[in-house]
């Protein structure tokens, strides 16, 4: 399978998406709206003409590195040629790195960027996707364990200056996060699944160089992903597998205070709007035997937090809509964002769905979500407006591509995990860590039409491990993201991609 068959395009994408037209107008028609305990819950999009093909492809420079195969592909041949060792760049070039490369236990999930009162910037970033899998980096010089501190003045020369070992620290999981009204880092312990939610929560404002700690607590309840309203006042915890959702007031960050726990919720990654008052939630769903061991339910929940947010009596958490899609996996989280007066998110899916067939993990068979973008402008009535995928998500080349290194393995697949924005106005660039495929930089200025601009991808020897949420350095025209194996990445944008930037 070469590049010949890749540039396809119109005709044979065209008939791929026809042959879906069916099933997407057969989901429109049966869209309903259910009301369970008082909750409008609406399953399906409005949407009936959405594409499960890869977005238009990048137009690279002349002195990239571009991919050889599908979109977003690593294939073997060219672990074989050795040209994989060269890495794939388009419309992108690596500015700064720390962290040794080809081992594991040298990047997480979360990347996050803050500049202190006086001016410094710096990076932190969960150094391993389980604890214990980063004593390499404490024995070799590496990333070293829990949470790495970098001070970013040298983009080009990342410094570290600190590890954070505190216990939510060692094992925050996909908590990681930093307020930027009030320069508080926090996150809360958690594994693959669930574990005690212990918090800790550091301030950073003064020199973020050397976070000061300033609490560790049992406030978290359980602990595996989490949001911070933007005023910094509530933390909440999202506890998945332990189905808890828990909101955690930081206006003492010395002593966190429980405001309320929601249970029988099995929720991901959450993101509020702008007044705190509004929360967009990853709903994982459930297996079920009826879909064949799918996941049924996975999609968004809008929720009304404003009791919280107004720090009612006995707050009470409404849900006012959820949204279901077509070719879903495993929701992470849903980036908010304004466009023209209306409000979107930016949601990602996060590998494929593992419940999808029983006998094997990342099968051609597994759905795999990667990426959209949904308005939620009437929160009761959300609808995808688009999808942004690659070619190696589409469902009729997925069995083209499974032989290849990682590809079958969850941390090395050919799916997507976390996406960002570099502003929440008005942004016209959207970056995605796509695992197998590396870092992937999407333009959004056609909300209806997303297109790829760029992307970076250094995959070790057993296939790309791209996971973490990017951060964004606009002012450098930078993004900064991890691979599992390869380490933390400063990526300078250039040309289209660079142009896309606030």
């Amino acid at each position: 399978m070469g590049v010949a068959m890749v540039h396809e395009d119109t005709t044979d994408r065209t008939d791929r998406n026809r042959q879906y037209a069916g099933r997407r107008l057969g989901l429109a028609a049966v869209a309903a709206t259910l009301v369970l305990a008082g909750a409008v819950v609406t399953a399906g999009s409005s949407q009936a003409d959405l594409s499960l093909s890869g977005v238009p492809r990048a137009t690279c420079a002349d002195d990239d590195l571009p991919e050889t195969a599908e979109q977003g592909r690593v294939p073997a041949a060219d672990y074989a040629s050795g040209r994989a060792a060269e890495g794939y760049r388009c419309n992108t070039v690596e500015i700064g790195h720390h962290g040794k490369r080809s081992q594991l236990g040298s990047g997480g999930y979360k990347v996050q960027r803050y500049t202190d009162v006086t001016g410094r910037t710096c990076a932190y970033y969960d150094s391993a996707m389980m604890v214990g899998l980063n004593l390499p980096g404490l024995l070799t010089g590496g990333a070293g364990l829990g949470v790495v501190v970098l001070d970013m003045t040298d983009p080009a020369h990342p410094v570290k200056t600190a590890n954070l070992v505190t216990p939510a620290m060692l094992q925050p999981h996909e908590s990681l996060l930093v307020n930027q009204e009030r320069g508080l880092l926090a996150a809360v312990m958690g594994t693959l699944a669930t574990a005690p939610g212990v918090l800790d929560v550091y301030d950073a404002s003064q020199d973020c160089r050397h976070p000061r700690l300033m609490s560790t607590t049992l406030s978290g309840v359980m602990g595996h992903e989490s949001g911070f309203a933007p005023d910094g006042q509530t933390f909440w915890t999202a506890g998945a597998a332990g189905f808890t959702l828990t909101a955690i007031d930081l206006a003492d960050p010395r002593r966190p205070r429980v405001l309320k726990t929601k249970t029988g919720v099995v929720y991901h990654g959450l993101r509020l709007s702008d007044d705190g008052r509004t929360m967009y939630v990853a709903n994982i769903g459930s297996p079920s035997i009826l879909t064949g061991g799918l996941l049924e339910g996975a999609g968004l929940d809008v929720l009304d937090v404003s009791d919280v947010q107004d720090r009612r009596p006995s707050p009470a958490i409404r849900t006012l809509s959820r949204l279901t899609w077509e070719e879903s996996s495993i929701p992470q989280v849903a980036e908010p964002f304004t466009r023209d007066g209306r409000q979107y998110v930016f949601e990602v899916d996060e590998f494929s769905d593992l419940f999808g067939d029983f006998a094997r993990i990342n099968s051609p068979k597994s759905p795999v979500g990667a990426a959209r973008i949904i308005d939620v402008t009437d929160p009761r009535a959300p609808y995808v407006v688009s999808n942004v995928r690659l070619e190696v998500h589409d469902p009729l080349l997925r069995g083209d591509v499974m032989d290849d290194p990682g590809a079958r393995m969850i941390v090395r697949s050919y799916t997507g995990h976390y996406c960002s924005l570099p502003t929440r106005a008005e942004p016209r660039i959207a970056g995605c860590s796509m695992i197998g495929s590396g870092l992937r930089l999407f333009d959004i200025s056609d909300l209806a039409h997303p297109r790829e601009v760029g992307y970076f991808n250094e995959p070790g020897p057993n296939g790309g491990a791209a996971l973490s949420q990017p951060a964004w350095d606009v002012e450098h025209q930078q993004v900064w993201y991890t691979d599992l194996d390869e380490g933390f990445f400063a990526v300078g944008l250039q040309g289209p991609a660079a142009a896309l930037l606030p």
